[in-house]
């Protein structure tokens, strides 16, 4: 039975917080949208990744009578969450395609029998007659619908099935619906309260930031060596996530890393399931394990401990970056946002758009998300006030301490002469080549195709000599991100838009930031956020003890190592050093249920070393 649900047990939410979850006290605006739902009203609710989101309805399905319904997008995230709860003593289920009869037939038993707190299901089961015609005689505490963002067609993880959400308004009334994201700007937000009927719904946004993140952009120069040496100076036996754009360099990166004695692992929607899935239980089993993967890996993935994530091709909108590099330090810790982005990854992003069948309107709000991109990319002030500005947050702060042009100021240039050099040798050239033949005709090499089309004897031609090749493509990627060259999407030569010729006529003076050196600079620090307490050296040996007995009690128990107790729990733990159970009990992330089941063995660790 679940400890929320005994007789005896916790009613209030801040009792089910200390005696189920561990914690003594909420952060944010927990309290405030945990109250308001367990009252019965709705409520949007964004909250940045790692903030606790699960907490705002958890804790009113087991305050509240009946049965909570949570609408998940992904089997993965499913059954994460059900592994986590039931450590806890929570009654909780999952129904989805991944259930043999026999176990869906159990759930199926445990839902007429009211013999559960919580069951999560996938958009399209929810919405099923057959399920509706289940729920219709159930007593329903609320419904919970997680990554709400998938709701909107400006939204970068849209799924249609979600569309259909907005029925439990009608079907349940009087049932509290509470809708959960972590990454919504505003247009995004307007289509999940309109989609999902939530007109009446308190909204809650309880900002973007993730403090403990350091966010990191580096000229791409060779990445596959660049990543590993992000992996082994800062990150040796850390697990990370690194995104790339293509099946194929997913692959390549991952056997690329695997040889150089990184433990690193492909995943892709062009594996077979079996693989997919083995690759997945690593990660999430094992320590230290690398995941290099598209984008269809990780939006179901609760691992606390990702410390860095890391992309080698530039996502296409700041909205899916947000979600992306939230997939590390949920617990709280240090981690790093590492992207290495280049010129091609412009010419790519913008090609692909330009060729794409989709409508005008659409191109329109698809250029701004890129625009976003690449203005977060290129920028030299702070990109974390940048990235929070575009999601939607004004009070973001100049400047942050935490990302690389915080901490290592990016200098700026008078560009508007190397503007107009380049400019005008893209129209001079016919506006129809690509970039490595308009830098070839400004620094005047003579290549058998600038002879073949007599690009020598162009005005423009030897007249950009004092930038060299990795400058001049500095230059162009630049113009290219502001708008004023635009890419051909058919064979990739450049040509002039409009927002060229106020460049041209020097009526727009033209800054641009100056590049790095090709060697990737060291930070003056890694970030400002720390661990909650500090460890010492004897501290941080008995951690070492503490992880291999959590790693120990995860295979015993067949669940990741994170859902037997966050690092977070264990730092707080060897710091503490408790020396009995009433002591082990207020060490944060320590309920009732894991303190009866683990708290013996983790004082007897602590006690012997």
């Amino acid at each position: 039975m679940s400890l929320a649900c005994a007789a005896t047990g916790p009613t209030s939410p801040r009792e089910v917080l200390r005696t189920v979850f561990g914690y003594d006290s909420f952060r944010g605006d927990q309290s405030a949208i945990i109250e308001h739902v367990v009252a019965g009203g709705d409520a949007l609710v964004l909250m940045p990744t790692g903030g606790g989101k699960s907490l705002c309805y958890q804790i009113p399905a087991l305050c509240r009578p009946g049965l909570a319904i949570v609408i998940s997008p992904l089997i993965a995230l499913m059954q994460d969450q059900v592994a986590a709860l039931e450590e806890l003593g929570v009654r909780a289920a999952g129904w989805h395609s991944g259930l043999d009869f026999a176990t869906t037939q159990k759930v199926r038993r445990a839902v007429k029998e009211g013999s559960l707190d919580l069951l999560y299901v996938a958009p399209e089961r929810l919405v099923s007659e057959g399920f509706l015609d289940l729920l219709d005689e159930q007593k329903i505490a609320l419904f919970a619908i997680d990554e709400a963002h998938c709701v909107s067609q400006w939204g970068h993880d849209f799924r249609p099935e979600y569309l259909e959400l907005g029925l439990l308004a009608t079907r349940f009334p009087g049932v509290p619906r509470i809708a959960l994201t972590a990454t919504a700007d505003p247009p995004t937000r307007a289509d999940i309260v309109s989609r999902l009927k939530l007109d009446q719904a308190r909204i809650f946004l309880s900002g973007f930031d993730r403090p403990n993140i350091t966010y990191r952009v580096v000229a791409k120069n060779e990445p596959k060596a660049q990543l590993l040496r992000l992996i082994q100076d800062e990150h040796k036996g850390d697990a990370g996530i690194v995104y790339c754009m293509t099946r194929r360099r997913v692959e390549e990166t991952a056997a690329w890393l695997a040889e150089r004695a990184v433990p690193a692992l492909p995943y892709h929607a062009g594996l077979d399931a079996e693989t997919r899935q083995r690759n997945q239980d690593r990660f999430l089993n094992e320590e230290g394990i690398v995941m290099v993967a598209t984008i269809a890996f990780g939006m179901g993935i609760d691992k606390s401990n990702v410390r860095f994530v890391a992309h080698l091709d530039l996502p296409k909108s700041l909205e899916a970056y947000y979600q992306e590099t939230g997939r590390a330090g949920r617990d709280g810790l240090p981690a790093t946002a590492w992207l290495a982005y280049g010129l091609q990854d412009v010419v790519l992003l913008r090609q692909l758009l330009q060729g794409s069948d989709a409508d005008a309107r659409h191109k329109r709000g698809e250029q701004g998300k890129l625009n976003a991109m690449l203005a977060f990319c290129e920028t030299a002030g702070c990109r974390r006030q940048l990235l929070l500005q575009c999601l939607g947050e004004t009070a973001a702060p100049a400047c942050c301490g935490n990302c690389d042009t915080c901490l290592n100021p990016i200098a700026t240039f008078d560009a508007t002469i190397a503007a107009q050099k380049a400019l005008s040798a893209v129209y001079r050239t016919g506006e129809r080549f690509g970039v490595g033949h308009i830098v070839d005709v400004l620094r005047g090499q003579a290549t058998e195709k600038v002879l073949q089309h007599r690009h020598d004897q162009l005005k423009t031609f030897g007249c950009g000599t004092e930038l060299g090749k990795s400058e001049w493509q500095s230059v162009i990627r630049q113009l290219l991100a502001r708008g004023q060259l635009a890419v051909e999407s058919e064979h990739g030569g450049l040509h002039l838009t409009e927002e060229a010729r106020p460049v041209l006529s020097g009526a727009t003076p033209v800054m641009l930031r100056r590049d790095p050196d090709r060697a990737e600079r060291r930070l003056a620090r890694r970030g400002t956020a720390a661990p909650a307490v500090e460890l010492g050296v004897a501290d941080a040996g008995l951690l070492k003890f503490l992880k291999e007995l959590r790693l120990t009690l995860a295979h015993e128990h067949h669940v990741p190592p994170y859902i037997i107790f966050h690092d977070s729990t264990l730092v707080a733990m060897a710091a503490a050093r408790p020396r009995n159970l009433a002591e082990m009990a207020q060490i944060p992330g320590v309920g009732a249920s894991k303190l009866s089941r683990y708290g013996a063995q983790f004082l007897e660790v602590i006690a012997t070393r």
